[in-house]
């Protein structure tokens, strides 16, 4: 398909600015199959532009300049690193619209979300910037008193980062912002879905002075092709994964082969437990922020509602009414609550699981429908269930659906809570401080909200436990991922 005409001004200039090649060692060029693919806006359903379609030889020349750039760039002082970070967090700022109109035409998310998106994704930068000259080692003796002891942090090398279609700069940014101040160069493969935000990202690294080679980037339409012989190579040292628990498995199997350094940030299914002493209009604000926040499309959204059975009903009741009054639209409009659905087959699936529960006695209270015209786009719905084992609970939902499930007693809630394979966020509402410290240490999640609805800082170690993955990003725990300790023993 060819790329539609751009009538919106914002739209003209953010595509006019932002590059459409492959970034391998500092320099911009198509691909080497000559190959292009559409980028499809999923408001509209129309390609927007044409990106280069990296294959493995695209994906082994940029291995082969992050190699390459890799004993210089470890060398670089820490304050030379932070300094270049910094720079670059105050492009990526400067360009913060550009960034974000980019991400709603090739995501979907309202705009107002988009920007939001630029202010975190740009701390990332900030926070590492800041962490790359406070990498300490250590000095003891043995206890018997024969050896010193001295440690030290050593970057592990170069680093393949795969990032997801629903935080397209914050992804890249949690995950290259760590590997840079650790003095590790990458090689960022974005989602085919969401090629551009990244892209530019590399021209803000280029403007930022970043060294030619230090960071490659490489859209693809065929992620195997070229993923699989970079996980091979053996100048590859670490992989940084973020998207779903099978995809995530696969690579770590292919991973074990060349014993990679590993971080995956995977699949989430978060349950949303209201006791019945919560704050019922706190509970109801968090459960929307929680659920709708990217239009429910992302690893940590709340997934099921778990509540006291004396509130449920209310609870529902004022949830649905909530959801009423959100506008469903094209992001680019500015009275936009509620962007599309990534694409037609993520949509389908959402409706499946809906239709699904209907038909086995769950209750639609608002929603569960498609919204007509080009795009897509689907309701905020929110449905009572009866059954915690109904598909539209256990399954990761990624779409503005909120199932509600009442509960009778805290082992029970926690029972059904930790039944899933997975561990990502936890969201608990009560006004007990004793319950809400025994559910934080129960409950089989990396990450716990406490009456709350966001808890994902840049400050602080996002990740989880079980088949949500392995390790974290953000916070002082995020740049150890990217190191490796050398121990030296000197005798006494």
């Amino acid at each position: 398909m060819e790329a539609v005409s751009v009538e919106n001004p914002l739209v003209a200039k953010a595509l006019a600015a932002a590059p459409t090649g492959v970034f391998i060692n500092g320099a911009w060029r198509e691909a080497r199959g000559g190959e292009w693919f559409g980028v499809i806006n999923p408001a509209t359903g129309n390609v927007i532009t044409r990106v280069a379609d990296a294959g493995a030889g695209d994906g082994l020349a940029a291995l082969e300049a992050a190699a390459a750039a890799q004993d210089g760039w470890a060398r670089t002082a820490p304050r030379a690193r932070a300094e270049l970070l910094r720079n670059l967090f105050e492009i990526v700022v400067e360009r913060a619209e550009e960034f974000a109109v980019l991400m709603t035409i090739e995501m979907g998310k309202p705009l107002a979300e988009a920007r939001g998106e630029v202010v975190y994704g740009a701390e990332f930068l900030r926070w590492f910037s800041e962490e790359a000259v406070r990498l300490n080692g250590r000095y003891s003796t043995t206890p018997e008193g024969g050896l010193r002891v001295i440690t030290m942090p050593r970057p592990v090398g170069p680093v393949l980062a795969i990032t997801p279609w629903n935080f397209p700069l914050a992804m890249a940014t949690r995950k290259l912002g760590p590997a840079l101040a650790a003095g590790c160069t990458g090689v960022l493969k974005p989602s085919k879905l969401t090629p551009l935000t990244a892209l530019a990202f590399a021209e803000a690294c280029r403007l930022a002075g970043v060294p030619d080679g230090v960071v490659n980037v490489v859209p693809t339409s065929s992620s195997a092709a070229l993923t699989g012989p970079l996980l091979r190579d053996s100048r590859l040292r670490k992989l940084s994964f973020t998207g779903s628990t099978d995809v995530g498995k696969g690579l770590l199997r292919e991973a074990a082969d060349n014993v990679l350094r590993t971080s995956m940030e995977l699949g989430g299914c978060a349950p949303f437990i209201v006791f019945g002493d919560a704050d019922l209009d706190r509970a109801v604000a968090a459960a929307k922020s929680a659920k709708l926040r990217n239009m429910g499309e992302a690893c940590n959204a709340a997934n099921r509602f778990y509540v006291s059975r004396e509130l449920a009903d209310e609870f529902a009741a004022r949830l649905a009414a909530e959801f009423e009054g959100l506008v469903v639209g094209d992001g680019l409009d500015p009275s936009t609550d509620i962007g599309p659905i990534i694409t037609s087959g993520q949509r389908q699936r959402i409706r499946g699981l809906v239709e699904g529960a209907r038909e086995r006695g769950a209750k639609v209270l608002t929603g569960g429908e498609d919204v007509a015209g080009p795009g897509y786009f689907y309701r905020p719905t929110v449905l009572t269930v009866t059954d915690p084992g109904e598909p539209v609970i256990c399954e990761e939902l990624f779409g503005p659906v909120a199932p509600v499930v009442p509960f009778d007693s805290e082992e029970q809630v926690l029972a059904w809570a930790n039944s899933s394979p997975v561990g990502l966020a936890a969201y608990v509402h009560t006004g007990d401080i004793d319950r809400a410290l025994r559910m934080t240490e129960r409950l089989e999640v990396g990450m716990t909200g406490i009456n709350s609805a966001a808890i994902s800082n840049p400050a602080a170690p996002f990740g989880g436990v079980k088949h949500s993955g392995l390790g974290r990003e953000g916070g002082s725990e995020g740049i150890a991922e990217y190191l490796e300790t050398i121990y030296v023993g000197i005798p006494v």
